[in-house]
């Protein structure tokens, strides 16, 4: 194998295959990214046996060939070399060469007989959905996702498409958050995808503003983004029925302006450690007054809101109702109460794009 790259380029793909790779194995190959050349292209693949990320870049195919490479040592070498080009030669005895400008590493390969190929699952094309809107979805809903490994199913987001609607699920027992949005379906499916997966998906659109390619079967899923091709397992079990967890009705509406809420909880918040965790005791009257006491001290603090129905005191974990009011991110949101213990909505002003449920926390008096 011989080829010449672009530096920028080869770290990028580097970068954005890595993900799938292993950091510590016993099988050393799965610490690899798997490269190819043939036809005078180059490929670049991590695979971590769950989920892999193939990637082809433009380089000068001097000799085809294929080898695994360390990914790491292969990323810190590239980072750290001063030359605009890099050159990657590889010989019959695994010997690889790594130059740049005055600078060379001859670092040992892996076979790449020894790399495990990745399935070919024969999934069914379901949606193609701009990169943007798939991004925005997983970033308001990914926080939500289980790191509670007694329920496997809620460790993942669950993808719901039917009805001419792609709608992004994802619970931990004290919030839900749900994103949909309308899409041309090619068939109706309900899936669960690693919480890893699902990141890296929105790592790699980044800002693009190309089409994703949305394919899947019972137990993969392939998302074509840009140049990268990832293949992740499925999470198999029974995802929670979420729609009859979510209240119907309320007793109380507020429409709040977002970053007064979010600045007035992050100020009560000041006196919240680790160690003193204490509820927020927030009442929704003519105003919403936010109130906190720990053993560091107490806190009062209120600000203006359109207030609806019954005046009602709710008690909140911080980081939970953060990320709720966070991960909406409109400036404006309608905030449902039912009362003191019952879960409570966060929703858009106008439509119907996500839904956040909070579940409130009983005062120790109560």
């Amino acid at each position: 194998m011989h080829i010449i790259c672009d530096k920028l380029t080869l770290l990028e793909a580097i970068n954005g295959v890595s993900k799938a790779v292993t950091h510590r194995s016993n099988v050393p190959v799965l610490e690899g990214i798997l490269f190819k050349i043939a036809n005078n292209t180059v490929s670049l693949t991590g695979y971590d046996l769950e989920m892999g990320i193939t990637t082809t870049i433009s380089c000068t195919v001097q000799q085809e060939g294929d080898i695994v490479i360390s990914a790491k040592l292969l990323g810190d070498i590239t980072r750290k070399m001063e030359g605009e080009t890099v050159e990657i030669i590889s010989d019959e005895n695994l010997l690889v060469t790594v130059k740049s400008g005055i600078t060379e590493f001859n670092i040992v390969g892996m076979p790449a007989v020894d790399f495990p190929e990745l399935p070919s699952p024969g999934a069914d094309q379901l949606i193609t959905i701009e990169a943007a809107i798939l991004k925005q979805m997983i970033d308001s809903t990914l926080y939500a996702v289980s790191v509670d490994d007694k329920k496997p199913a809620h460790t993942g987001e669950l993808i719901d498409i039917k009805e001419g609607k792609i709608t992004l699920v994802a619970l931990d027992g004290y919030r839900l958050a749900i994103c949909e949005r309308e899409v041309k379906e090619e068939q109706e499916i309900s899936i669960i995808v690693p919480q890893k997966t699902m990141s890296e998906i929105s790592r790699l659109i980044g800002d693009s503003t190309d089409m994703v390619e949305i394919f899947a079967n019972r137990r993969y899923i392939i998302c074509n983004i840009a140049s990268y091709t990832i293949l992740s397992r499925l999470i198999e079990g029974e995802f929670l029925d979420y729609t009859k967890v979510v209240p119907e009705g309320f007793t109380t509406k507020v429409k709040v302006k977002t970053k007064d809420f979010i600045n007035s909880v992050e100020r009560a918040s000041l006196i919240i450690i680790e160690r003193l965790r204490s509820p927020l005791r927030i009442n929704f009257d003519e105003k919403v007054t936010v109130k906190c006491q720990t053993t560091l001290g107490k806190v009062s603090d209120e600000f203006s809101a359109e207030i609806e129905g019954d005046e009602i005191e709710i008690g909140f974990n911080n980081r939970y109702l953060l990320d709720a009011l966070k991960y909406a991110n409109r400036e404006e949101v309608i905030i449902e109460l039912s009362g003191p213990l019952s879960p409570v909505k966060v929703l858009p002003v106008e439509g119907s794009d996500f839904l956040f449920l909070v579940l409130p926390v009983r005062f120790k008096n109560d």
